[in-house]
């Protein structure tokens, strides 16, 4: 059962009738993404600083917790199902990330699709995540939904590379260019997100094709992930992506990777962004945090 907020919530999307995305113009629909990010997240706490500048040719906004260097970094993507979502849409969530977890976090402004199909996504995150590395001592990656799947192939490839990762954070991700699991027969017709949204996603991000390196944008279908970095991945009861990131959680497991899964109950896909509607948006929130600031804290000096 939805939680009392999240069926208000979703009522009220509901009432407003709003069309399918693929019958709005793209740079209206980014722009409505963007506007109701604020009101969605309410007060977000302060910073240190806030510095917007380019890493490695993309655009990325910087969030400092503390007057003083820290030692690390959280790399964060931003979803919105890689044609959607910009450095304004995730501005509060990141400020808070930043603030709560002790880290400087690196928000990236990668490419969108139809402009920019794949692999312009994933190419300029791996460039952030390295032009990160080169600047802080310990470096997490994570994001929220398509930022989730470019946080998790980001994560493969810094194990190739051999590029350490201290944790990989996975919001509800997607991991999987698939339509066939219980959670997308479940919810085939849902307000939140629902299978013909996320086929649309795909196709528009795609091209059409499903080009090689299939991990790059399907991390799930990876021939392995020992050696991967630690993960904590988060899951909402009703979202058709649900299954994906359970099972891309159990292959982690299943390869000895430390990993922590937690499923919302009763909540929708999206909700972290949403403290001002959604309460446990704010545990989610201090989890994925304390995650962070736990992963890139320098261990403790023993006397």
């Amino acid at each position: 059962m939805l939680t009392t907020q999240a069926a208000a919530f979703l009522a009220e999307i509901d009432a407003l009738g709003r069309p399918p995305i693929w019958e709005v113009p793209v740079q209206r629909a980014r722009a409505e993404f963007d506007d109701s990010a604020a009101a969605l997240f309410g007060e977000a706490p302060p910073v240190a600083a806030v510095t917007d500048l380019l890493a490695a040719d993309v655009p990325v906004r910087i969030y400092a917790p503390t007057e003083a260097p820290t030692p690390g970094a959280l790399v964060y993507l931003h979803g919105g199902g890689w044609v959607l979502g910009s450095l304004t849409s995730h501005d509060s969530l990141c400020r808070a990330l930043a603030a709560r977890s002790g880290q400087t976090v690196v928000s990236a402004g990668y490419r969108l699709a139809p402009e920019h199909p794949f692999p312009a996504a994933i190419e300029d995150a791996w460039s952030v995540t390295q032009w990160t590395a080169q600047r802080w001592q310990s470096l997490a990656v994570g994001g929220d939904s398509a930022g989730g799947q470019l946080a998790a192939s980001v994560a493969l490839r810094a194990r190739d590379a051999g590029l350490a990762l201290r944790l990989q954070v996975l919001i509800y991700p997607v991991t999987n260019h698939d339509f066939a699991t219980a959670s997308y027969e479940e919810f085939d017709s849902f307000t939140a997100l629902d299978r013909t949204e996320m086929r649309w996603f795909w196709e528009t991000y795609l091209g059409g094709s499903g080009r090689l390196p299939v991990t790059d944008h399907s991390p799930l279908r990876a021939g392995s992930f020992s050696g991967l970095a630690p993960a904590l991945v988060i899951t909402a009861e009703f979202d058709p992506l649900r299954d994906e990131g359970e099972a891309y959680a159990e292959r982690l497991r299943a390869a000895g990777v430390p990993t922590v899964l937690t499923r919302y109950p009763g909540l929708f896909h999206g909700f972290i962004r949403m403290p001002a509607r959604i309460d446990e948006a704010g545990a989610a929130i201090e989890q994925v945090a304390r995650a962070v600031g736990d992963a890139c804290r320098p261990p403790q000096a023993t006397l």
